[in-house]
This record gives C-alpha cells, structure tokens and sequence, in this order.
C-alpha cells in the first residue's frame, strides 16, 4: 500500500523547515524498502523554490516509500542554505535534490556528500567542476531571456528607440545572468535603437528588490521597458507601474499569485515561466528511478526542462493551474510521461547548460 505523503512546515529561529515524511518499509531503498532523500531550495519563501519543492514532493508521493523532507532558509541567504544542505545529508543517506543560488560555496559540501555515497541532483543551477555532482536538470536560461525579448519587442513596434533597464536579484548566478543576457543580446541585434542599460542588482528580498526597481524608475523615467529575470522583480514592477501610471512596458519570471494578477490585469505584458513544478518533479522522479533501478549511478549531462510564456491568451489557464499541486500535475502530466518516457532526447553535455 502506497504511504500518504504528510506535509508540514515549521519555522525555527532563522529558519524554515518543510518536511514530508512517507511511511513504510524500514531497510535501503534499493532493496525495495524506504528512501530517505530530500531537496535544499535557497529561499522557501519566494515562489520559485516554492513551486520546485511542490514538484519534488508530488514525485515522492507517487513514487511510494519515500521519506521526503525539504529544506531552505527563509531569504535568501547561501551558508544558511548550506548548513541545512549538510544537516539534510545525514539522514537523506538515499539521495538529494538541490537547488542554490551561489554554487562556488556549494562545491566543497555537494563533493563530500557524493564521497559518502550520496546520489546528488542539481536543480535550476548547474554545478561547478569541482562538486561531484554531473547531472543537472534545469532551462536554458538564455533562451528565457531572448523570449522575454522578443515578446517585448512585439509590443515596442518596429524600429523601437529609447532605453531598457534589466535587473538581476542575485547577480553572479549563472541561471539568471543568462536570463539577463539573453534579453541583452536580443535587444543588441533585432532592435539597435534600443540601449539597454544594467543589468543592475535588485535583489531577492521583496522589500530591497522594490526599493531597487523604485530608484531604477526615478533614474529612468522615460525609458520603454523595465525588465527582471527573478520572482520578486514581476509583482514589484507591477506594483510601482500601477503607483506611478507608468506608460512603459514591465515583465519578470516566475508565476506567483501576485504576478499573476499582474499580467491578468495587463499591467505587466507578460511572465516568463520556467515551470519550476515540472523541474521539481523530473529532477526527483528521475533520481528515486535511478537509485531504484541503476544503484544510484546517474547519468551525466544537462536534462533540459522547458519553459514558456503567460500573457493574456493563457492566463486563466494558468491560474487555474496554479491552485494545487494536484492541478499542478494533472497539466504538467503529459510533458512528464513525455520528457520521463525518452530521457537520452533531452540530455544535453553538462558544459552546454546556460
């Protein structure tokens, strides 16, 4: 009988804690017992992990006999993230999922954890050389970037001129400086009237990242388009649009619930949307899978994931997505079947993530 997957969420000191615990055999998952395994997000708060940790544990849930517990600091903070990291590797002895925003300080801890033995699956940013860790699932970024761009550009009219501002939350994260300069570089060669300014840092922290967009506005004024690539810069600029009656174009990533009244609205034209669900379950289903059936050797490369547009013709549908994990994955359910039935279509060499 397949164990019922218990969520709970508890917030000690500085921070926060989700777990999911399966019941089950007791004995090594590859013998057919329990798995303890889990996922560490770098910020619990903010949708985009929120959504990733979903995922995961919708993919527990299915795949039985899972112990699944979730880990990530309330903000975003890099060695808060990887304390817990390195307290989740003692008892998540089957496999962990991990996701961060500054891979150089993860290197050393994710390589000990796969010198204990350790399946290591990285999420949403690639790994650095000297981590151990060789299989990644996650999106082009770049592409992002450029569809962000070009949709953009489809409401600037032809031969725009005038100025952009980009914003990146947490700059020297490969995930979204590639956004950024896939935006950058779309802008360079479809549009050269357009001088696009920054990228310039607005943070992850709602409060910080809306005092950045605020001031890149004031310095701004009468530029056409102010363009993030993370969570909080989406219903920041929404909000400093409807503030201000701005008459230029705002977008950002990511679909939490504020966003997403943003572009139901029209105040922002669109959401980029990296379907950070889907990424948490693939990366999950495809390590329980290995671990179950390969002895925990997974395979090298980058699993491309893939991503989308919210705008107007699909924000209700969107939304509606949105409501539960459950309605999460019945719409999500026929690009898993598809992207889990023939994994060697979509891996890629790990040196060509971006």
């Amino acid at each position: 009988m397949h164990p019922r997957l218990r969520t709970t969420a508890a917030v000690l000191g500085a921070l926060v804690l989700l777990g999911a615990a399966g019941c089950g055999d007791n004995g090594p998952g590859s013998g057919g017992g329990e798995l303890k395994m889990g996922i560490a997000v770098a910020n619990i708060s903010l949708n985009f992990a929120h959504e990733m940790v979903l995922g995961a544990e919708s993919a527990a849930s299915h795949a039985g006999k899972v112990d699944f517990k979730a880990v990530g600091p309330p903000n975003t903070d890099g060695p808060a993230e990887v304390q817990l990291f390195q307290n989740l590797t003692a008892r998540a002895k089957d496999g962990i999922v991990l996701e961060n925003l500054d891979p150089p300080i993860f290197t050393r801890p994710a390589a000990q954890a796969v010198d204990k033995g350790i399946p290591i699956v990285a999420l949403d940013t690639s790994p650095t050389d000297g981590s151990k860790v060789t299989f990644y699932v996650g999106n082009d970024n770049y592409a992002l970037g450029e569809l962000m761009a070009k949709e953009a550009l489809k409401r600037l009219g032809d031969d725009p001129k005038g100025e952009i501002v980009i914003g990146v939350p947490n700059p020297g994260t490969p995930v979204l400086d590639n956004r950024a300069k896939g935006i950058s570089e779309t802008f360079a060669k479809e549009a050269p009237g357009v001088k696009v300014l920054g990228p310039f840092q607005t943070y992850s922290d709602p409060g910080q990242n809306y005092s950045s967009w605020s001031a890149q506005v004031n310095a701004h004024p009468d530029a056409l388009a102010f363009l993030g690539v993370g969570d909080a810069d989406s219903y920041n600029l929404a909000k400093i649009k409807k503030a201000e009656h701005g008459k230029w174009l705002t977008a950002g990533f990511d679909v939490d619930p504020k966003t997403l009244d943003a572009v139901k609205d029209g105040s922002n034209f669109v959401t980029i949307d990296p379907q950070h669900f889907l990424k948490g379950y693939l990366s999950t289903a495809m390590l329980i899978e290995t671990v179950r059936d390969n002895d925990g050797r997974l395979a090298d490369g980058w699993f491309l994931s893939p991503g989308g547009v919210v705008d107007s013709s699909n924000i209700d549908e969107i939304i509606t997505r949105q409501k539960s994990a459950t309605a999460a994955y019945d719409w999500y359910k026929p690009t898993i079947d598809k992207l889990l039935g023939d994994q060697k279509a979509n891996l890629k060499p790990l040196d060509d993530a971006r």
